[in-house]
């Protein structure tokens, strides 16, 4: 079902849709016609997304990149150009849980590689992203251009809670979307977060391996009863990404069934 008609032949990359929310927000925009860069490290998971799009119609391509390595993001951009012309909208998703809570023995390690892809990399990602986007509006000067970035944070950007890691990339993400919502608002280029709460994806699996008394806590702290699900939190993604939201831009939308409002 074609919800929004004005994505229908746009061009998106969606970084980190191998699995879990990328992957719904890739599945559900080539739902509504639109061409999507699948990205990730994984290989043989890029291509199973890929085929799935495929399978019912849908058009995509998947680029292998790190995206807290510039040259792997460059190459993502020229190579989303490449196959399809142009590029029209982006979410940047890729990320990881930054495992660990106490600051005063947190790994060092932990902490760089955290912040690398889950607040770098999505620097990088906007950086070369928003050069294309500039690239394209001076080319055209058509008031009717528009292009739009969903970066994801995570109620960890709002609140504490998490690792200190995974709180100061998350906290960080917010004020990277500020910043270049109010510095591209003039190229007609909208930059806006969205904020999950725990959502059942492949991370939570693991958890529920290692610690199910932490998962069973996290899940007694939604109002609402449960986890979110990955397709819950594409939607908010693609309203953002479509003209619905026209007017909407520097927003840090939380989908966390009332966590925060606690």
């Amino acid at each position: 079902m074609i919800l929004y008609p004005d994505l229908d032949g746009k061009v998106a990359i969606v970084t980190g849709s191998t699995a879990g929310i990328g992957e719904a927000v890739a599945i559900n925009l080539a739902r509504q016609g639109v061409r999507v860069v699948v990205n990730g490290t994984n290989k043989q998971r890029g291509a199973e997304v890929v085929s799935h799009i495929n399978s019912f119609g849908g058009e995509a391509v998947f680029v292998p990149a790190d995206v807290s390595v510039t040259a792997h993001v460059i190459e993502l951009i020229n190579h989303t150009v490449d196959s399809f012309g142009r590029l029209d909208i982006a979410c940047n998703n890729a990320g990881n849980e930054g495992r660990g809570f106490d600051t005063h023995t947190y790994e060092e390690d932990v902490w760089d590689s955290t912040i690398a892809l889950n607040l770098t990399g999505v620097f990088l990602c906007m950086k070369y992203q928003l050069q294309q986007l500039i690239k394209q509006y001076e080319s055209t000067k058509d008031k009717n251009f528009n292009a739009a970035i969903v970066n994801m944070s995570s109620i960890a950007g709002l609140v504490g809670g998490a690792s200190p890691a995974y709180n100061a990339s998350k906290h960080g993400v917010i004020g990277l979307t500020k910043q270049a919502a109010l510095d591209y608002a003039k190229y007609n280029i909208r930059v806006n977060a969205v904020c999950p709460a725990v959502t059942r994806t492949p991370m939570i699996e693991r958890f529920l391996n290692t610690d199910p008394s932490l998962v069973t806590k996290w899940q007694s702290m939604h109002p609402i009863g449960r986890f979110a699900e990955s397709d819950e939190v594409a939607s908010s993604v693609l309203w953002l990404l479509s003209s619905q939201s026209s007017f909407v831009t520097g927003s840090s939308i939380p989908v966390d069934g009332g966590w925060t409002a606690q």
